[in-house]
């Protein structure tokens, strides 16, 4: 698989490229599905239909790795939590944790079983896949989240979350531990049921100083690679925390792949990690929107990362308004231009 040479830093043909939200709203056949299903969170629990979609990008845009069809958030929703989608809002938890006792109600190894129509979505998805394109398995970090767990949605302050890591770290550490430990369950799941090569989303990131970062986040995330690169030497792992190109000479860890955002310069990324990780990204996805804008930004990517071990991605998920012909051209210029 030529994704996984890359992940492992092996010359390919061309540089693989992907797009986080690959599958998603842009595409008519997605939204086409979507609205037969009836709601984000059904299509997420129908294992056919979530694999007719983690496909269409493939057989659409020509990508290099398909990326499961799920959601970061059915962790906490099987943990125990009530999870709504709010159409302009986006998700909800009604009820968020608050307390100890809270935290002590959420299941781990149920919470991994509840999620078998992950697990049977990911099998059909590789029964159909070309064998030689590589899927992605996917997890938000603890961080994250512990973030809408404990805000109840997204926020813009992270007040909530925050309050507790500074006023109670002790009950801060149990609820990410809690979340750790479901999460290396549930990850191990996702290979066994047929995931090449796994990744773990940081969205969060930025929220927090250094070494809270460090202590409340990556330290978790490492954690959660370290043991899947000890019980899966041959499964890449792919780390993206969105945001942290300040904290980039900390980055330390047993893992793949580095996922770059747009924000960080790919040139810094280069110079503090390329010896050590391959890395992922980084075109700002707004770019999108302009094939000028695209064919130079991926013009400027190219420049910088010819013969150095590198995977391209967009610095963050595909916009829902972006044109399927631009995200086209977008596949087929970085192939083009990287070819050997």
């Amino acid at each position: 698989m030529i994704f996984v040479d890359a992940c492992f830093g092996k010359k390919t043909a061309h540089t693989p490229v992907w797009m986080m939200r690959q599958a998603g709203r842009y595409l008519p056949e997605y939204m086409k599905v979507r609205t037969e299903v009836g709601d984000f969170l059904s299509l997420c629990r129908n294992p056919p239909k979530a694999c007719e979609v983690t496909l269409q990008p493939i057989d659409i845009l020509g990508v290099d790795a398909a990326i499961l069809f799920s959601d970061i958030l059915v962790i906490p929703m099987e943990m125990g939590m009530e999870l709504k989608f709010i159409k302009g809002e986006g998700p909800l938890f009604p009820t968020p944790i608050k307390t100890q006792e809270d935290i002590d109600a959420l299941t781990v190894e149920k919470a991994a079983e509840k999620l078998d129509y992950v697990y049977e979505t990911i099998k059909l998805i590789r029964k159909e896949l070309d064998p030689e394109i590589a899927l992605i398995g996917f997890c938000g970090s603890p961080w994250t989240l512990a973030t809408y767990m404990i805000e109840g949605q997204g926020t813009k302050t992270y007040a909530k979350v925050k309050k507790e890591i500074y006023t109670n770290p002790a009950k801060m550490h149990s609820l990410l531990r809690k979340v750790t430990d479901t999460l290396k369950i549930y990850m191990s799941n996702q290979i066994e049921s047929g995931a090449d090569v796994v990744m773990l989303f940081d969205s969060w990131a930025a929220a927090l100083e250094e070494d809270i970062y460090f202590e409340f986040s990556w330290d978790y995330m490492k954690e959660i690679s370290a043991f899947l690169k000890a019980k899966y030497p041959h499964i890449p792992v792919i780390m993206f925390p969105k945001g942290i190109s300040a904290f980039l000479d900390r980055i330390d860890g047993d893992f793949d792949v580095f996922g770059v955002d747009w924000s960080t310069p790919i040139e810094l990324a280069k110079e503090k990690l390329g010896d050590r990780y391959v890395l992922q990204g980084n075109m700002e996805p707004t770019r999108l929107y302009s094939k000028d804008a695209i064919k130079e930004g991926v013009e400027k990517i190219v420049k910088v990362m010819k013969n150095e071990r590198h995977i391209f991605n967009l610095g963050h998920g595909i916009l829902p308004d972006v044109p399927v012909e631009n995200a086209k051209y977008f596949i087929k210029t970085v192939q083009e231009q990287t070819k050997i």
